[in-house]
């Protein structure tokens, strides 16, 4: 019987995409790389735990869940989450920016300053600036300052992102237009606390980054992975949690995060067209290619 893996998630390292696994094994993800693998027959998903803790019940999870975790774990995970805006009194500083994801979806949030700009990689930001710096709390007063004033939200659902990859904008300078619009919109309210150090507009553009140049349209997305079923296909993007791969039917997403919780066992890839024994969401907008899976 082949060896099985836990996937733990994907990491964005500062040349790209890394798949890592349980045990600290990683595998880096490259454009072109053909990537297969097949869910372990008779196994079950189970929860991934919490805060570098098992779940003590090894409960069962739904693989639709992109959490991976149960009802008692998910909780103790949001306990001291600066997401879940249960941690005030972290004395790092923290950094307010402005993302777009695409036409008409543009989002304020929160990072670390020292975590610099992996937080816009993994939401799979297609641009994003950086807008002030200053306490925790300062730092998220100004971001419910934004939602309420300019009504900017602090969420943009994946499936709106996935929807609009392959119909970006050509140009940087018309990728960054709604956020150079809005930081000034947001500077010129003024008023600031002195605790926040302004930051001026300056768009970074992760376009080469996630390899979405004359990509393909996506033809649908993994709904989840079940026992036995296998995915294999060609890396053409990866972008925040997903996977772009081509394979004999177009190209699938595959949210990296459904993977959590599988046994993961090798699966040939073949010299052909890649194949997917998963359920996938069509896509209703879709043209052409379908979205990659992983």
């Amino acid at each position: 019987m082949a060896q099985a893996w836990k996937c733990s998630g994907l990491r964005w390292a500062a040349d790209g995409p890394v798949l890592a696994w349980d045990g600290g094994r990683r595998s880096a993800l490259t454009w072109g790389k053909r990537v297969a693998f097949g869910v372990a027959e008779g196994g079950a998903r189970t929860c991934v735990g919490a805060r570098g803790h098992p779940c003590p019940a090894r409960a069962a999870v739904s693989g639709r869940s992109t959490g991976a975790r149960c009802e008692e774990c998910g909780r103790l995970d949001r306990a001291h989450s600066v997401a879940a805006d249960t941690l005030t009194d972290d004395p790092r500083p923290y950094r307010v920016y402005l993302a777009w994801f695409g036409p008409g979806m543009v989002k304020v949030g929160i990072t670390a300053e020292e975590r610099g700009s992996a937080r816009l990689l993994e939401q799979g930001a297609v641009c994003f600036s950086w807008l002030v710096t200053g306490p925790l709390m300062a730092a998220r007063r100004t971001e419910e300052l934004l939602r309420a004033a300019l009504g900017v939200p602090d969420r943009i659902p994946y499936v709106d992102k996935r929807a609009v990859r392959a119909e970006l904008p050509a140009s940087e300078g018309e990728r960054a237009a709604e956020i150079r619009d809005l930081h000034a919109r947001a500077t010129a309210l003024g008023g600031w606390p002195e605790s926040l150090a302004p930051a001026p507009y300056r768009s970074v553009d992760h376009v080469r980054a996630f390899g979405l140049a004359e990509l393909p349209a996506a033809v649908g997305a993994v709904g989840e992975l079940v026992a036995g079923g296998a995915v294999s296909g060609r890396l053409v993007a990866a972008a925040g949690p997903d996977l772009h791969l081509e394979t004999a039917g177009g190209v699938v997403v595959l949210d990296t995060r459904l993977m959590r919780g599988w046994e993961l066992v090798p699966a040939g890839g073949g010299e052909g067209g890649g194949e997917v024994t998963v359920p996938v969401r069509e896509f209703r907008r879709a043209v052409g290619v379908q979205d990659g899976l992983f």
